[in-house]
């Protein structure tokens, strides 16, 4: 089996706007224009790298969608075979929130819920996520988040998994919960994450794998070999790229395949 890409989006042209996104272009080396991709473009550089499936991201921020729950539908039926989705909702309209939850996440499709923190400048235990979170054990999906720093000019204290990530699957036992970005510089508090919650689980998108720091590598290996999964942030890195030294890592054949794939297949649900 191929590798599943767990974070990708297909960036639309207001959110290849936005001003935060200035930094990530800046590292990445590419101008706006380079970061719109097609179906097409999309499903070329996953067969590129051996990838069978990326799961698209919605965005929704405080001023609306960046990339609606409709587009990401309409690019899944592009490409039905190779595309799932993660819907994405307005915290400040908690109940519009639920509904589009059950309208879009059915588990095939959709196969979870994704709000990125750092966009909201809320911490995941603030209570406007609450719904989002018992939406998602109702709907049998994870809800994928962002842990670590943030790259674009906002706080990184949205990220930091104790205490806020803690509270929430305290208070949520049955919650899924994928934190995307490695968390960095937090790493070690992934150790406690992953003792104390089963639920827990961790990507790696926005690294190329060569550069993932030694500590999240070792973790990897050790307590995170169920845990971590493979993610790009394509189109700000492609997955050639993120992939092209993999070898370098030193997994074993089995932590090798949990971590293409085999993980996400099971927290996903894709079979």
């Amino acid at each position: 089996m191929g590798a599943i890409d767990v974070w990708a989006q297909i960036t639309t042209e207001r959110m290849a706007a936005q001003p935060w996104l200035a930094p990530l272009l800046r590292w990445t080396g590419q101008d706006s224009d380079r970061i719109l991709p097609t179906v097409a473009s999309t499903v070329d550089a996953m067969d590129a790298a051996g990838v069978d499936v990326s799961i698209l991201s919605a965005w929704y921020g405080p001023n609306g969608s960046l990339i609606s729950n409709e587009e990401v539908s309409e690019q899944i039926d592009t490409a039905p075979g190779r595309l799932r989705g993660l819907a994405s909702v307005n915290l400040n309209r908690p109940m519009e929130a639920v509904r589009e939850i059950r309208k879009w996440v059915d588990g095939k499709r959709f196969v979870g819920v994704r709000v990125v923190p750092w966009l909201w400048e809320l911490t995941p235990d603030d209570r406007r996520y609450y719904p989002i979170y018992a939406a998602c054990v109702d709907a049998g999906v994870p809800f994928c988040t962002q842990i670590g720093h943030t790259g674009p000019l906002l706080t990184s204290e949205t990220g930091r998994p104790l205490p806020y990530l803690e509270r929430v699957m305290l208070d949520f036992p049955e919650l899924v919960v994928v934190g995307g970005h490695v968390g960095f510089p937090w790493i070690d508090q992934l150790l406690t994450m992953t003792i104390k919650f089963p639920n827990f689980h961790v990507d790696t998108s926005a690294y190329a794998v060569h550069r993932l720091p030694p500590a999240f590598v070792e973790y990897m290996k050790g307590p995170g070999r169920s845990r971590v999964m493979f993610g790009t942030n394509w189109p700000m890195l492609s997955p050639a790229r993120c992939l092209e030294k993999l070898a370098e890592l030193g997994l074993d054949d089995e932590n090798r395949e949990a971590f293409l794939s085999g993980n996400a297949r099971r927290v996903f649900n894709l079979g």
